[in-house]
């Protein structure tokens, strides 16, 4: 077992000690695991983040932040855990009206309030543009040019962020981060806008490409639920809250080499 399934398994058993009254449990779980497990959805890319996982090419088996606060969730549920991997959270968001999942961990925007009710943040999101080899473009500003060929997941905040604050440039959407990277790579595209994260993964598969500083959406990253369960929502909402206070959040994002990642305050709400 890791050390990180360790903490999570050791994590959930305190926190179950606090538990709820059984009618309580039972509204939660009808909500939250009305198939007897707890389906996460989860966005899956070739880099870690707090938002994204990866696929471990040995093993077959997710890592990553998400990973790591999907599985205490479950074990304090007392249920098992299922991943649903997905390209990106604009898929994940897309797909909060079909049954198909019953939880997730998303940056915030408007937009997807309303697909799904967001619980407390955990995380605080920047994001910016990684620029191509060569590339002249050295502030975030002046990606906001016409010509300026931006790259980004479909359906992200992030994505739709970088619409709002770049309208003169011309955006091209794609499926996930692995075709963003491809397409930079063959010169389809000038920059790509991601988490500040996302991208510290990402510049070495392009070499040559540049990380500019600041950043055009500074937001929130936190666990959803899909819209009309109130009982799920202050559930894992509570979750979240008990994960900040006990370190969890904290040693995820270590675990992940993200040690630059900001834990959202005590108490944040989007």
């Amino acid at each position: 077992m890791t050390f990180a399934l360790r903490f999570c398994v050791g994590f959930a058993t305190v926190m179950l000690a606090g538990g709820l009254s059984a009618t309580a449990k039972a509204d939660v779980m009808k909500e939250l695991v009305p198939t007897g497990k707890l389906r996460v959805a989860i966005a899956v890319s070739p880099t870690p983040s707090a938002l994204y996982a990866v696929k471990d090419a040995s093993t077959g088996k997710f890592r990553g932040v998400t990973v790591d606060l999907g599985t205490a969730l479950a074990k304090k549920l007392g249920v098992p855990v299922e991943f649903i991997p997905h390209l990106a959270s604009g898929e994940i968001q897309n797909s909060a009206g079909s049954g198909k999942w019953d939880v997730t961990f998303m940056p915030v925007d408007d937009e997807r309030r309303k697909f799904v009710d967001f619980g407390n943040a955990y995380h605080l999101l920047q994001s910016t543009y990684l620029v191509a080899p060569g590339s002249k473009i050295m502030t975030v500003d002046e990606a906001n040019e016409p010509g300026v060929r931006i790259g980004g997941a479909a359906n992200t905040a992030t994505f739709r962020a970088a619409q709002r604050t770049a309208p003169k440039a011309t955006f091209v959407s794609f499926p996930g981060v692995d075709a963003a990277i491809n397409a930079m790579n063959s010169g389809e595209i000038d920059a790509i806008a991601l988490s500040r994260e996302s991208l510290t993964g990402a510049a070495p598969k392009i070499p040559g490409s540049r990380i500019l500083d600041g950043g055009f959406l500074n937001s929130s990253t936190a666990v959803a639920v899909p819209k009309g369960k109130p009982e799920a929502l202050a559930y894992v909402g509570q979750f979240i809250e008990e994960a900040k206070a006990a370190g969890l959040v904290r040693k995820a994002f270590d675990a992940m080499n993200l040690k630059n990642s900001q834990v959202a305050p005590a108490g944040m709400k989007p």
